[in-house]
């Protein structure tokens, strides 16, 4: 069985799409879903720095166009095989859930739209951001977390925990990091996940009656619990609600484990899940779909898990 995860926040760079604008469709596809964010999507995609594509309004749209873009590349005939299973993170469950059909292209894109004015908003209230925390006792890591006054935001497996706060409990927490730990620092603007977002959540929860969302054609796994999506709506109610808690892709991989995947494919910009994959669920195949000089192999792969 196959997996298709979809990246979150912090997993853009500067340029990655330059490459994609060459196939043919590519810059057509970019195009309309610029229009449906209202922000050139192509410019911040190729052109744009470092510093640009870090800010959340830009970011979120990005990455969720980057996937869909990718998506179609790679299933030229809009077909993604039923022994397919879907799961995106943080921003990428977005992604996941116009893949699976839970949501139209339009919809995610405006869904993303929104999310990224509010975070961004909500960011800028008071300043926070995340850190990821590599390493350490489980749960001596979880005691030091909350004994800074952060929170939990993502628990990505893999030994990897997200932190998320002010910036000055992230500095405190960095200088004194729990044993056998590293704190690296993340390149988003805010503390996602967190009761630092229950603004957007408001704004979200105003959209979602304007939107049409449908029951999911593929395997879709939610963030909250790595359960199975099977009702639209639900799946829409848990996008809004996933902007203020913690992201459980830790849990998401043991789904995948059960559900026996025996190989992972990460959309673009890739390379954050297929890393996690390959310490979280040992065995199971990993690639990384980054360019299109990348498009053969992929395509033998989704083969390969699907027959």
């Amino acid at each position: 069985m196959l997996a298709i995860v979809c990246p979150g926040q912090g997993s853009q760079t500067p340029g990655f799409l330059t490459p994609w604008l060459e196939l043919p469709g590519v810059a057509d596809h970019l195009a309309q879903l610029s229009e449906l964010t209202g922000r050139d999507l192509t410019h911040f995609g190729t052109a744009a720095d470092e510093e640009t594509i870090k800010d959340t309004a830009v970011a979120q749209p990005l990455i969720v166009a980057a996937g869909l873009v990718t998506a179609r590349a790679l299933f030229s005939d809009g077909a993604v095989p039923d022994r397919t299973v879907v799961a995106g993170h943080s921003v990428g469950e977005i992604t996941a859930s116009a893949i699976a059909g839970a949501l139209t292209e339009q919809d995610a894109m405006v869904f993303v739209r929104e999310r990224a004015n509010a975070m961004a908003e909500a960011a800028a209230a008071t300043p926070t951001g995340m850190a990821a925390v590599l390493g350490g006792d489980p749960d001596e890591v979880r005691a030091a977390i909350d004994a800074a006054g952060l929170a939990a935001a993502n628990a990505n497996g893999g030994g990897q925990t997200v932190a998320a706060g002010t910036l000055e409990e992230i500095d405190a927490f960095a200088a004194a990091p729990p044993a056998k730990a590293r704190v690296i620092p993340l390149k988003v603007a805010g503390a996602f996940h967190t009761r630092h977002m229950a603004p957007a959540v408001s704004v979200l929860e105003r959209l979602a009656p304007e939107l049409s969302p449908d029951d999911p054609r593929l395997t879709l796994l939610s963030n909250y619990d790595g359960g199975v999506v099977v009702d639209g709506r639900a799946n829409l109610a848990s996008l809004v609600a996933q902007v203020s808690r913690p992201v459980r892709w830790d849990l998401c991989m043991e789904r995948l484990a059960d559900l026996g995947v025996t190989g992972l494919l990460e959309l673009a910009p890739a390379g954050t899940l297929a890393g996690l994959a390959k310490r979280g669920l040992k065995g199971v195949a990993t690639l990384a779909l980054k360019s299109p000089e990348d498009l053969d192999s992929a395509r033998a792969f989704v083969a390969e898990h699907t027959a």
